[in-house]
């Protein structure tokens, strides 16, 4: 058994760009409450097939061990997320 828990939190949204969109809004005000809260595993799915996930931020690795922060399909240069410290 891990020693790890992931929360799943159904919030319903119009369409799959309003979904990303909150996704990414409460994705960063969560990760100011909690260094635990990992945006770049963040998908968001149509109701009816919840299989089939969408990634909300684009999360590629830059150099020095950061991530990009920017949304999935930016089209702009990656630019860095910022782990938190631990808390």
């Amino acid at each position: 058994m891990s020693d790890r828990w992931v929360i799943h939190l159904p919030i319903t949204a119009p369409d799959l760009l309003r979904a990303r969109i909150f996704a990414r809004v409460a994705v960063r005000l969560l990760a100011r409450l909690s260094a635990r809260v990992e945006p770049g595993g963040v998908t968001v799915s149509a109701e009816d097939q919840q299989g089939v996930r969408h990634w909300v931020f684009c999360d590629r690795p830059l150099p020095g061990g950061t991530r990009c922060a920017l949304p999935t399909d930016h089209l702009s240069p990656c630019t860095r997320r910022v782990r938190p410290s631990a808390r």
